[in-house]
């Protein structure tokens, strides 16, 4: 196994290439407060961010807040959100998510993580989402996009969400970290994805071992360069 030095110069230039590709990358999800947020985030599971943006506007207009969600027949609530799909669990983990969060935090959506993971509905990837987005604490969403990508390009060998997280954590700057997010999941949307890589158009592939890709291309070949003392640089270069 590399170095942890050469695998954290390995994620920096991974950071660096992806923040040249997405200087704008964002959350997709639409929202305005930390509530709203939280609800989507819950909502997006097994479902498109573009199909939860078109349920939420009607749904946040009808419950404006946490003790209104709180409150909200469970059936009718189901109906406005069926479309998500999992709507029967999603719209019992919304009730209880928002019950807590009035009972114990005063209606306000809690900014740590020790706070929000206990939640129904909220584990550490939505908790994450939340932190970066809403409050900006600093936090890595792994969902299966940068799962699959951290994987490919030799972040990890983990399959585990939470273990993925937490290596990649060690490797990436903290302050890199929500955007960091965003970036992978904007390029696993748009070209590594999950049945065909399309390693042919992708710009990382410099860098990237493409570790697990069948349909890579036949052993692409990455010039080595030389640095001044004559020593070949690979794509893990310190």
């Amino acid at each position: 196994m590399k170095s942890l030095s050469i695998r954290r110069a390995h994620a920096r230039r991974v950071v660096r290439e992806l923040t040249k590709l997405y200087p704008d990358a964002h959350c997709a999800l639409d929202y305005q407060n930390s509530l709203q947020l939280l609800i989507a985030t819950i909502l997006s599971a097994q479902c498109t961010d573009v199909r939860v943006n078109m349920v939420t506007p009607a749904l946040f207009a009808r419950y404006p807040d946490a003790a209104a969600f709180a409150q909200a027949n469970q059936a009718d609530l189901e109906r406005m959100i069926q479309s998500t799909g999992f709507f029967r669990t999603k719209a019992k983990n919304i009730i209880a998510c928002c019950k807590l969060i009035v009972e114990k935090h005063g209606g306000k959506v809690p900014a740590t993580m020790e706070e929000l993971n206990p939640l129904p509905g909220v584990g550490r990837k939505t908790a994450n989402v939340i932190l970066g987005n809403a409050f900006d604490v600093p936090g890595i969403t792994v969902d299966t996009h940068v799962g699959r990508l951290s994987r490919r390009l030799g972040l990890t060998v983990e399959e585990d969400p939470a273990k993925v997280e937490r290596d990649l954590m060690e490797l990436i700057p903290r302050k890199e970290w929500t955007m960091f997010s965003h970036r992978m999941i904007f390029h696993g949307r748009q070209v590594c994805h999950a049945r065909k890589s399309n390693c042919e158009h992708c710009t990382l592939i410099k860098i990237c071992p493409c570790i697990g890709v069948e349909d890579a291309p036949a052993r692409i070949t990455r010039p080595k360069k030389v640095n001044a003392a004559n020593k070949p640089e690979t794509m893990f270069e310190e």
